[in-house]
């Protein structure tokens, strides 16, 4: 069992069959990072993997993947829709030298592969050299050098300014789950300020309620109950909740500073 659930489990081991026959001998390894490597998972989370290869997919071995990932949303099932991750070659992989290159990439809910840097970054590799579950082939603490934790403040440093204006890009934060989505992302990336690692959503809500001030607290504890009201386009905000929001963003902001 690499999860706590039969029905992703079963779907991974058909996945990362399928996926070592299209690659071939370019083949190195697949592994789940994010929630489920940090052991914080739950029914409303994606479930997020890296491939491993030689070198990056191309021709007939890219078309197949895209066409995999087509299919398999059309499958019955939840986990089939919450799939997210990347291929990676393993020398960009190797450490934060390879920062910047674009790898064949599923977003969440999405059937078309897109060349992205999504899952190329510090906490990635961080959690994949601490905590990350190989599925198949090398280990993952092989193929990845420990982050330093400069590496991962700095790519917190750098997110922070722009964490809203870049979520207005692709999420309605008059939506609940964005709110608690904004909240969520301003603690993690203070939790990895603060101690050099990387925390689940959860984690770092928690780590919230105990380190910042205390004026934030309700509005962690509020992130943290409505979790279970999952994602629903229709669903607003708490009353007042999406004010705190911007204040706390902006307090968030300041602390990085």
């Amino acid at each position: 069992m690499f999860t706590p659930y039969r029905e992703l489990d079963a779907l991974l081991d058909e996945f990362v069959h399928t996926v070592r026959g299209i690659l071939g001998d370019t083949f190195v390894g697949a592994y789940l990072q994010g929630s489920f490597a940090l052991g914080a998972a739950d029914l409303h989370s994606d479930c997020d993997f890296i491939v491993a290869t030689t070198v990056l997919p191309t021709g007939a071995a890219e078309d197949q993947l895209r066409r995999l990932h087509r299919e398999i949303p059309t499958r019955p099932g939840l986990w089939t829709n919450h799939l997210e991750g990347s291929y990676a070659d393993t020398a960009s992989l190797r450490d934060v030298a390879g920062l910047g290159t674009p790898w064949l990439f599923c977003d969440h809910g999405h059937r078309e592969l897109i060349w992205d840097t999504h899952c190329n970054s510090p906490h990635a590799r961080w959690i994949l050299y601490n905590c990350g579950i190989t599925l198949a082939g090398t280990p993952a603490a092989d193929l990845v050098d420990a982050v330093p934790p400069e590496a991962l403040r700095e790519s917190m440093r750098a997110m922070l300014p722009g964490l809203l204006t870049d979520l207005r890009t692709w999420a309605r934060l008059d939506v609940a789950w964005s709110q608690r989505y904004a909240v969520t992302t301003y603690c993690r990336a203070l939790f990895t300020l603060h101690t050099g690692e990387v925390a689940s959503k959860r984690g770092a809500l928690e780590w919230a309620c105990e380190t910042l001030d205390p004026r934030w607290r309700p509005l962690f504890i509020q992130v943290i109950q409505d979790r279970e009201l999952g994602w629903d386009p229709a669903d607003a905000p708490r009353q007042g909740s999406l004010e705190e929001t911007y204040a706390f963003a902006a307090y968030a902001e300041s602390l990085a500073e």
